[in-house]
């Protein structure tokens, strides 16, 4: 007899729950949902405009075909925290689970992820790519999932010239094509799911994995970026003088950023990550291009994020793992028919915590007590709507920013603070927190930080088996 395991047994107590409870909609009557992830994503991409000529012209028709969030935040600047949150709706503080080698269905047994929680009123819902963090996927969530795969491999040559790689930074031109490459099959299962006729409404996740390491995607893409054109981003000297030691502690500018100038790599890397956006980017727009031409274009919500952004040398910091913009500030669209009007930018200062409540108000789904973001619903409908929360990112326990329209606020472990005023310094150069005049603003912005902070979660080991690699 095949045994039920207490997390199953759990979740599915928490379905039946709301299905008991709750009256359901007709499924039929309901919108779809096209949710697409994408991993690393800064906001260098051209509706954003954080680098002068990057090249994303279907991220520009998604950001056509809806509203552009354009102060929108990661909840954790990392993979598994931030997916982890957006998709239980559970912040970091509450589920313990800050850090990526921390499995987050142990640390949160009874919560219905985003998928589940559709799949209980009547959808059926799908995934394919990077959805949760790699180590910790887990394909119960899902009616229908195919797991991330790989990638080919760049040439002997590639791996052996001093320009593709500085310590942990890795990048490298592939003599191959967009169809020999994983996001490109990612994008074909989501492509065939809208080529297909359904019964239900679905909710389709479609993870893509470019720009994240790697840099290794088609030589086309490089050729956009020639790169005696690459700009590398303005580090004022001494940028890290006037932060606390917590902050140097996250930048460690003499680990990837010392080895990035000692091989004269900033330009090498910077144009890889760029021919990665772009052709990220290529794979969303076939993507909007099955939409666009099935029978679900017009009853089809498209929601676009990032888990977070990334470092290319700015605070002499690369990767994420920090509480500053660059870390923090994800892209997010989204385009409801009939609601969002068509190229509108909402300037309000939102996180991904938003997205699970917005969704189910927006469906129809009863709002759960495990969520604790805000539907930004009123936004969607007015770009202008008054809107009070600011966007909340966790990094690691009592770590926090708190950014609002025109401050960051960035409050440590140890008690040190940053503050920057984004209206007069937008590249987060002058930290103000020891400005007495700004001791007033400061008690404003510390009111929004947690009382509590959960103990971390329990980190799985190395070497240890992989969680829910049963039943693939």
């Amino acid at each position: 007899m095949r045994l039920i395991s207490q997390r199953s047994i759990s979740i599915w107590v928490g379905i039946l729950a709301v299905l008991m409870h709750l009256p359901m909609a007709d499924a039929s009557e309901k919108p779809n949902v096209l949710f697409i992830a994408v991993d690393d994503l800064n906001d260098w991409i051209s509706p954003l405009g954080g680098y002068e000529g990057c090249q994303t012209p279907n991220l520009e028709r998604l950001a056509a075909r809806g509203m552009t969030f354009t102060r929108a935040y990661c909840a954790a600047p990392a993979c598994n925290p931030s997916r982890a949150s957006l998709m239980t709706g559970v912040r970091p503080w509450t589920s313990g689970v800050y850090h990526n080698p921390q499995p987050w269905r142990p640390a949160m047994p009874d919560v219905l992820t985003i998928p589940q929680h559709f799949s209980a009123n009547g959808y059926r819902s799908t995934g394919a790519g990077k959805i949760f963090h790699g180590a910790f996927d887990e394909r119960a969530s899902w009616d229908d999932y195919m797991k991330k795969g790989g990638d080919p491999k760049p040439t002997k040559a590639v791996t052996s010239d001093p320009h593709s790689k500085a310590g942990g930074i890795v990048w490298g031109v592939l003599d191959v094509e967009d169809s020999e490459m994983n996001d490109y099959a990612t994008a074909s299962h989501t492509i065939e799911l809208l080529e297909a006729d359904h019964e239900k409404p679905f909710f389709a996740a479609c993870g893509i994995f470019r720009p994240h390491m790697p840099w290794q995607v088609p030589r086309k893409y490089y050729d956009m970026y020639p790169l005696e054109e690459i700009k590398v981003p303005y580090v004022p000297e001494g940028d890290l003088d006037d932060i606390p030691e917590a902050g140097v502690k996250v930048a460690k500018p003499q680990g990837d950023h010392a080895k990035i100038l000692e091989t004269d790599n900033w330009a090498y890397a910077v144009q890889a990550y760029l021919a990665s956006i772009t052709f990220a980017d290529a794979q969303i727009g076939r993507v909007l291009d099955a939409l666009e031409e099935s029978q679900y274009n017009d009853n089809t919500i498209v929601v676009l994020w990032g888990d977070h952004g990334w470092h290319l040398g700015e605070k002499e910091h690369w990767r994420k793992f920090a509480l500053w913009e660059e870390a923090t500030r994800v892209p997010l669209f989204i385009s409801v028919p009939g609601m969002t009007e068509p190229g509108s930018r909402c300037d309000r200062t939102v996180d991904l915590m938003s997205l699970y409540p917005t969704l189910c108000r927006l469906c129809d789904l009863a709002m759960l007590e495990q969520l604790e973001g805000t539907s930004i619903v009123p936004l969607l409908k007015d770009a202008d709507a008054k809107w009070i929360v600011p966007a909340i990112t966790t990094h690691g326990r009592n770590n926090h920013a708190i950014r609002s329209e025109k401050f960051r606020y960035i409050h440590y472990e140890d008690g040190s603070e940053e503050l920057y005023d984004h209206e007069s310094d937008s590249g987060e150069f002058n930290n103000i927190a020891g400005d007495p005049g700004m001791k007033e603003e400061i008690e404003k912005l510390k009111r929004w930080l947690p009382p509590n902070n959960a103990p971390d979660a329990p980190t799985q080991k190395k070497n240890a088996n992989k969680t829910n690699k049963k039943g693939k």
